[in-house]
């Protein structure tokens, strides 16, 4: 949950923002830090290259958990979580990692230690986690399943 205030803050944001005005301010906000933009030995260059680095990331974080993201990949989501089993999960602060068998990963933001111990005892974590957490805390996908040739 820190990180996604924290980048809501740097992108000035509202929790309603659409996709468009996000591209929008990554853009200015990319001309404006853009590392190139500063003389070679520059302090601000220095600055820039880490600045610029943030607002990649943060705007490829805020585009996997903004709604017409989310929206756009609902069929798929309700297809791993319905159809696949939980291969491999772990937990760090408020955030839990589920890797499904299907090959996807899934990061739900703002879990506490007390569901996570839940889903931990459960014998059942697929239906613990449909019940508790999967349609409960923000989430994102963060690994896609590996595509076979």
């Amino acid at each position: 949950m820190k990180r996604i205030s924290e980048y809501k803050k740097l992108f000035n944001v509202e929790p309603a923002t659409d996709l468009k005005q996000l591209k929008s301010t990554y853009r200015n906000l990319v001309k404006e830090w853009h590392p190139d933009k500063f003389q070679e030995g520059d302090a601000m260059g220095a600055e820039a290259e880490i600045k610029s680095q943030k607002i990649i990331d943060a705007y490829h974080f805020l585009v996997s958990i903004a709604p017409e993201t989310k929206e756009a990949t609902l069929e798929e989501y309700n297809l791993t979580i319905t159809e696949s089993g939980v291969a491999d999960y772990k937990h760090k602060g408020l955030l839990l990692e589920v890797s499904f068998s299907d090959g996807s990963t899934y990061e739900y933001f703002g879990v506490p230690k007390s569901v996570y111990a839940k889903f931990n005892n459960s014998d059942k974590k697929m239906r613990f986690g449909k019940r508790n957490i999967f349609n409960t805390y923000l989430y994102r996908q963060s690994k896609k399943a590996l595509q076979e040739a």
